[in-house]
């Protein structure tokens, strides 16, 4: 699926680690693709088939770059009023050429989902939360902390808690880590994927929740804000089929507004089944029509996890 996850702001998602793959094609042949170095010759094939989700071969063998760690890391937590405040935050981060290792956001239901199970001390008064973390030797992240704090400043930020220690940094990584099982105690949930231009953050929260008020539905948010990939978690009850029904449309209108506004379906978890009718969305026929194409190149029959990612409608097989 091309995961990306906290760090990826900094070292890229899977395809930027990626070096190369043997692959079993669906007559039996083995393939080899890449080598030692992130640029082969020929046909880019390392990033077809990084994100194909299992329609063009089965992979049973990755080269995967390993990174020497960082002299040291630092994790800041931020708070601020609202959503929108923090957004913005985010958004002049990354204008200013800032490029933290990992930028993470957490709505207020979020805040509080999280702190009840972590307890690790985030701010229930605010509307939204960061957590951001530099790294490099102690005067690299002094300064980088410096600029990120004055325009934490000028986005009215109400909190900031620097860790000192190991400790203090494990838990302020806690309760972010813990979200999706702290949610899991609570109710049960679906979770979106959809990421968006960092500039239509702020927008596409508050539209987020106008669509989730008007399914009656929760929604505490979860994300990794610095590539912009958005990780709505919309509470709901798996045992009442009503409820059910209506948070899935409540996810698939999500989905389109991350398109309308700039974005697409999935960051990293794929598109599989639960967002394959929605590829219509972002993708005209003849864009789709082209994607098959290569996809039947590899499995002519599709025979390879067949009935994921592209509409059953409208294809050859």
């Amino acid at each position: 699926m091309n995961s990306g996850g906290a760090h990826c702001l900094k070292y890229g998602v899977t395809t930027n680690n990626l070096l190369g793959v043997k692959m079993v094609l669906v007559d039996g042949t083995i393939i080899d693709i890449g080598g030692k170095s992130l640029d082969s010759g020929g046909y880019d094939l390392m990033a077809l088939v990084c994100g194909s989700e299992g329609q063009l071969g089965i992979i049973t063998e990755a080269t995967v770059r390993l990174l020497a760690s960082p002299e040291g890391a630092r994790p800041v937590l931020f708070g601020f009023p609202t959503s929108e405040q923090a957004g913005a935050c985010v958004t002049e981060i990354i204008a200013s050429g800032i490029i933290p290792v990992a930028i993470e956001f957490m709505d207020k239901p979020a805040i509080e989902i999280c702190e009840a199970f972590a307890k690790a001390g985030y701010p229930l008064d605010a509307g939204a939360l960061l957590i951001i973390e530099v790294e490099g030797s102690d005067d690299e992240m002094e300064a980088m902390l410096a600029e990120i704090i004055a325009i934490a400043e000028r986005h009215a930020v109400m909190a900031i808690r620097r860790s000192q220690s190991a400790t203090e940094a494990a838990l302020i990584w806690k309760g972010r880590k813990s979200a999706f099982g702290a949610t899991g105690r609570i109710a049960d949930y679906i979770c979106m994927d959809g990421t968006v231009p960092l500039s239509q953050l702020s927008y596409v929260l508050q539209k987020t929740s106008e669509i989730t008020d008007r399914y009656g539905l929760r929604v505490a948010n979860v994300f990794h804000a610095g590539d912009g990939n958005m990780h709505p978690l919309i509470l709901y009850n798996i045992n009442d089929p009503e409820d059910a029904a209506r948070a899935e449309e409540a996810g698939a209108e999500i989905l389109k507004l991350c398109v309308d506004a700039g974005g697409c379906l999935t960051g990293e978890h794929g598109v599989g089944i639960e967002k394959r009718d929605l590829m219509r969305h972002q993708y005209s026929d003849i864009d789709l029509r082209q994607q098959m194409a290569v996809r039947a190149a590899f499995d002519p029959d599709w025979v390879l996890n067949p009935s994921k990612v592209f509409p059953l409608e409208g294809r050859d097989d």
